[in-house]
C-alpha cells in the first residue's frame, strides 16, 4: 500500500509522534542523545533527527531503541494507533491526525525538563509510604491553589 501524501512539506505526523515518545522515554531514563546513539551504533545527530521526526525510524532500529530504553514496542503506539479494515483494506489511523488541516496539538507535557526531573526524583524514592505521601501532597497542592497563591 503506498504511503499517503500530505499537502504540507515536512515530517510525517506519525514519525513526529514516535520520535517524541523516544525523546520522552530517553529523558525519563536520564540518557543523553549521545548515550542512546552509542548504544544503538549511531551518531547523536541521527538520534536528534529521529526525535524530531525528520528521519523515519525503521522497525529494526525501533527494536534496538526498545532494548536500550527498556520498553516494549507497543510503548510507541500506546493505543493511539488502530488498524481498521474497510473492504478488505487496512488503514493506519493516528488519533489526533488526519488528512484535513487541524489545530496544532498540545505538546506532550512529559517532554518538559522539570517534569522529567520530578519523575526521576520520585522514581528514586524507595519508601512506598513516603511516595504515597508526596503524591497526595502534590494532588492537594494542584487542586487547592489553582491561582498559584498559598492558602
Amino acid at each position: 500500500m503506498p504511503r499517503a501524501k500530505t499537502d504540507e512539506a515536512g515530517p510525517n505526523p506519525v514519525d513526529i509522534y514516535v520520535g517524541s515518545k523516544v525523546k520522552s522515554r530517553r529523558l525519563i531514563l536520564g540518557l543523553s542523545q549521545e548515550e542512546l546513539a552509542k548504544a544503538i551504533g549511531l551518531t547523536f545527530q541521527q538520534v536528534q533527527k529521529y526525535e524530531r521526526g525528520t528521519n523515519r525510524i525503521s522497525v529494526s532500529r525501533l527494536v534496538d531503541i526498545c532494548k536500550v530504553l527498556k520498553v516494549q514496542i507497543d510503548y510507541f503506539f500506546d493505543g493511539s494507533f488502530s488498524l481498521s479494515g474497510k473492504s478488505g483494506t487496512r488503514n493506519l489511523a493516528l488519533k489526533g491526525f488526519s488528512d484535513t488541516k487541524q489545530e496544532a496539538l498540545e505538546p506532550d507535557p512529559l517532554i518538559k525538563r522539570d517534569v522529567m526531573e520530578l519523575v526521576r526524583a520520585y522514581s528514586g524514592i524507595k519508601n512506598p509510604q513516603l511516595k504515597r505521601q508526596i503524591l497526595e501532597m502534590a494532588k492537594a497542592m494542584s487542586t487547592s491553589g489553582a491561582d498559584g497563591k498559598t492558602l
